[in-house]
Order: C-alpha cells, then structure tokens, then sequence
C-alpha cells in the first residue's frame, strides 16, 4: 500500500514538472521569435515614419497638399497596429488585463485621438534601438548556449593527447588581459562547453522574459492605455460622443413626438371641429324654416364637442400628464393600467425617492406607447406592468400574452421608445419572440 502511494506521488510529481517545463519551454520560444523578430518591425516603423515626415513636408509645401499630409502617417499607424498586435500574442489579454494594460483596441486598430497617433510615432522612433539591443542578447544566448551544450559532437572526432590551453584574451595588443583555462583535454573542454552551454539554456527564459518585459513595457507605455495622458483623452473623447449621441437622441425624439402630436390633432380635434363647425352652420341655415333639422345638427355638434374635449385631454396626457408630475410615476402607471384597453395588472414597488423628471417622463412614455402598441397589434388577452429600482438603475416593462413577433426594425413606435430612452442615457430591451409573449423593457439611470 505505501509503494503504491509513493509510486503515484513520484508520478503525479514527474507529470506536474513536465508540464512546468513544456510551458516555460513554449512560452520561451514565442518570446523569442517576438524578439528576433523584433528589429525588423522596428525598422519598418522607423521608415514609415521617416517616409511619413518626408511625404507630408512635400505636401504641405505644394498646393492643396493638406490631405496628403494628413495620411502621410498611416503607415506608421499600420506598424503600431502590428506591434499591438505582436504584444498581444506574447502576452496573452488575461495577463495584460489583470495588470491594467490591455492595448487600445480602438475602431481601425489605431488609437482614435491625434495625441494617440503621435505616441505611436514616438514608439515608432524610440522602439528600433531597444529591439536591437533585445534581440542581439538574445540571439547572443541561444547561439553561445547552442554551441557549447553541441561541442561534444565537435570533439568527438579529435585526435587523442593533448591540446593547447584553452584562454580568454581581452585589450588590444598593447594592453590586453589573458586569463587562461587550461581544458588541454578534449573531454575537459566538452565537460566545460557542456556546463557552460546548459547554464545558458537554463537561465535562457529568465533572459528572455527579461527582454521581453523592457520591450513590451515601452510598447504597452507609448501605444496603450498605460499611458495616462492618453488614457484621459480616450476617456474624454467617449464622454464627448456619448454626450453628442445622447443630444441627437433627444432632438431626434423630441422632433417625433412633435411630428406624432401634429398627426394626432390634425386627425383627431382638428376633423372634430371641423365637423362641428359645419353643424352649427346647418343649425344656423335652418334655424327659422326646420327646426328639426336643427335639434339634430345642435345634437351632433354636442356629441362631437364632448369627443373633442376626450381627445384633447387624451392628447395633454401625451404632452405632461398631470398625475405624474403631481402624485408621482407610480400612481401615473396605475392610471395607464386603469385607462389600458387590454386589461391590465400593475406590479410595481414603492419607490425610496422620486426619480429625476426626465427619467419619470421617458419611463412614463415607454408604458403608455407600449400599451398603445398591445391593443393595436399583439391581439393580447391581458398584459402586466412592473417596475423595480436596485443598484442605481430603473426598470420598467410591459409584459402580453399576445402573438409576439415585435421588433424596433419593423416600425418607427419602438425606434421612437429607443431615442426617447437613450436621451437620457437608458436603452429599450426587446424581447418578443413569434408566439409571444412580448416584454418591453426601459432601463433608465436613477441613483
């Protein structure tokens, strides 16, 4: 029994250092490649920056040469492309992530801001001698390491006795240093070489990494997000672009909404009291010769006043309905579900603070759309309208049981839902499959 317990741990140990070095092994060799290959990338950059400053000094000084200049330097960005690229096979992203240095990814590859374009012409000039000074060590390692650990197939063939000592010389041939060896054997040399050469290869990862850490280091400061100057940029330049979406979103919407309420009155009011106009003309034309005629023309004009009024009230309720604005969201989504058409069922929970006025809006428009879509298309028996508030974020949604199949593509209602939602920094979640059932959900900001 403790055999075979001391056989399994022997082998579990054998496995588990095999393992050790088949990965320190791997990841030596791809270090390696990265650094021999690594002048030749440099000098490729190097040139395209030289060509670059040549090409837009050229341009600059002819006529209508400004947009020449200004793409002069995209092939240096192509090499700091390549050498995001190259960083990202030698250091896998898991690693770079947990150390906060993920290179850019921006659209294109190439950092999207002037000052990140200028980093990678600095990395483009300051790279080509650190990759040279890399890369010769390294070469220097392998080649030395090689040929000692192999000098005993060269020794194998030599003739027996023995050989002149074996001496290191250093200086010029005034002053120099000689310091001899000995190793007049071949066996003591092959034994020497031999210890020499694994001691190289030993330590060869330890080298590697080590260069490889200095040139990585340097690409991962100059084109990436470990510079902090260019990280601030990048940060203000989203915030810019979030801020201009959002601002088109809201003109987007608001110009909608502003469109849909003139439909809806020239449709609906404006007919009403066209049609009313026209009775009380009647009414006036036989007011002496047909009283009947009258009573019926003073009655439908009645009727079309009191349908007006509905539909004038229906309308403010779309430009600022009162109820929200005085009792809050909450008692406003109880009277959408009391005014539903398809019956509906509130599932709401109080909430600890009144959200920001825009955000009650967009959430009160989304519900009150959304239940305008249900009774329109979903051929829904019953829907439910929820709302919930955790960890900053406001979520309400209308669920139906109808046929399904919606989607912001097929028609300007949701895409409309969408812009109003995203101008003020939320998004519209769709889920609708064919068969239902339809869940409209606005995810709103709301500390």
């Amino acid at each position: 029994m403790t055999n075979s317990l001391s056989s399994v741990v022997r082998g579990r140990w054998w496995w588990s250092g095999a393992g050790v070095v088949s990965r320190t092994g791997r990841h030596t060799l791809v270090q390696s490649l990265y650094l021999l290959t690594a002048p030749v990338t440099a000098a490729a950059g190097l040139l395209a920056v030289l060509g670059g400053v040549v090409v837009a000094t050229v341009a600059l000084l002819l006529p209508g040469g400004s947009p020449v200049a200004a793409r002069a330097l995209a092939p240096a960005r192509w090499c700091a492309d390549l050498e995001r690229w190259r960083i990202a096979r030698v250091r896998p992203p898991a690693a770079a992530e947990e150390r906060g240095d993920v290179p850019s990814r921006s659209p294109g590859g190439a950092a999207a801001s002037a000052g990140g374009r200028w980093l990678g012409v600095v990395h483009a000039v300051v790279v080509f001698p650190v990759a040279l000074v890399t890369s010769v060590m390294t070469a220097l390692w392998w080649f030395v390491g090689l040929a000692c650990v192999t000098c005993g197939l060269r020794y194998r063939y030599a003739p027996p006795g023995s050989l002149r000592p074996l001496s290191l010389n250093a200086g010029s041939a005034e002053s120099h240093i000689t310091v001899s060896l000995g190793l007049s054997s071949p066996s003591d040399r092959v034994a020497f070489g031999t210890t020499v050469g694994l001691l190289l290869l030993v330590t060869l990862p330890l080298v590697t990494r080590a260069c490889t850490t200095a040139q990585v280091g340097l690409g991962q400061a100059l084109l990436s997000h470990a510079s902090a100057l260019h990280h601030r940029i990048s940060g203000l330049e989203r915030e810019r672009d979030t801020a201009r979406a959002q601002t088109v979103a809201a003109v987007t919407a608001e110009a909608t909404a502003l469109r849909r309420l003139e439909r809806d009155i020239h449709d609906g009011p404006q007919q009403r009291l066209v049609r009313l106009a026209m009775e009380l003309g009647r009414a006036q034309h036989y007011l002496d010769s047909r009283p009947e005629t009258v009573r019926a023309a003073l009655a439908d004009a009645i009727v079309q006043t009191q349908e007006a009024l509905e539909e004038l009230r229906a309308l403010s309720r779309g430009i600022a309905p009162p109820i929200l604005v005085d009792r809050g969201l909450n008692d406003a989504l109880t009277a959408l579900a009391a005014r539903s058409t398809v019956p509906a069922e509130l599932d709401t929970v109080p909430l600890d603070r009144r959200p920001a006025a825009d955000i009650e809006t967009a959430a009160y428009f989304v519900v009150a759309e959304t239940l305008t879509n249900v009774a329109k298309h979903s051929h829904a028996q019953r829907c439910t309208i929820a709302l919930r508030h955790s960890g900053g974020t406001l979520r309400v949604w209308v669920t139906d049981d109808g046929v399904g199949g919606a989607a912001p593509a097929k028609g300007h209602g949701l895409r409309g839902l969408d812009e109003r939602l995203r101008a003020v920094g939320g998004r519209l979640e769709v889920d609708s499959p064919s068969g239902g059932p339809t869940t409209i959900t606005a995810v709103l900001p709301c500390c």
